[in-house]
């Protein structure tokens, strides 16, 4: 038996399957993910952002960077990404759409030198989900829809803990989600939907 999976369904408009897949959301495979380590367990969410080109919405250059296919040639800044071997297990866009590049059972490279708590490499045991933004604007209400819908799925199937931004478990070198990100807003509107998740304890969310 999975010691990670909670025996209860997601009530919600997504659910996250025994493959670590979410049935709702746009499969893109990304090459870049590997197995975790064993006995590593999953029980952190990690919250990031991006926008390729820096600011720029509603393209495709996120997939393409996380599958390997970016022009590096197409724009100056994409220039310092050409060796870079990235992915994350989910993407939200600004309209609210999901999509997954990896699978929630294994380890998506989305986190780098990181630690949390006491442990090391949170690539091991986290989930990351970047939301399609900047450190210097707000998300969309939709972003925060979805976040907390793809939230509630991901705790009907892991035992999940914690939630952090990238910022929390990398200090110094990154700072998403940034300022503009309502940590309060995702908090309260998960607090009111997860007494429907039977088995789910409460997140622990940045101090």
């Amino acid at each position: 038996m999975n010691p990670n999976k909670i025996p209860v369904s997601a009530p919600a408009r997504f659910e996250v399957m025994a493959d670590g897949w979410c049935r709702q959301a746009l499969r893109i495979d990304s090459p870049n993910r590997d197995e975790r380590p064993q006995g590593s367990g999953i029980d952190l969410l990690v919250i990031h952002n991006i926008s390729l080109p820096p600011g720029q919405f509603g393209g495709e250059q996120i997939c393409a960077l996380f599958t390997n296919r970016l022009d590096c040639d197409a724009h100056p800044y994409f220039d310092q990404l050409r060796t870079l071997r990235v992915s994350a297990h989910f993407l939200i866009r600004r309209d609210g759409v999901v999509m997954q590049f990896v699978s929630a059972n294994e380890r998506a490279w989305h986190a780098g030198a990181s630690s949390f708590g006491q442990r090391q490499r949170c690539n091991d045991f986290s989930i990351g989900i970047e939301l399609e933004g900047t450190d210097v604007e707000p998300y969309a209400e939709l972003q925060y829809a979805s976040l907390v819908a793809l939230t509630i799925a991901l705790q009907a199937r892991y035992r999940l803990t914690d939630v952090a931004g990238h910022e929390h478990i990398a200090p110094g070198r990154k700072t998403d989600p940034g300022p503009f990100f309502d940590w309060l807003h995702y908090r309260e509107t998960l607090s009111a939907q997860t007494p429907l998740v039977l088995g789910a304890q409460a997140l622990r969310f940045p101090a």
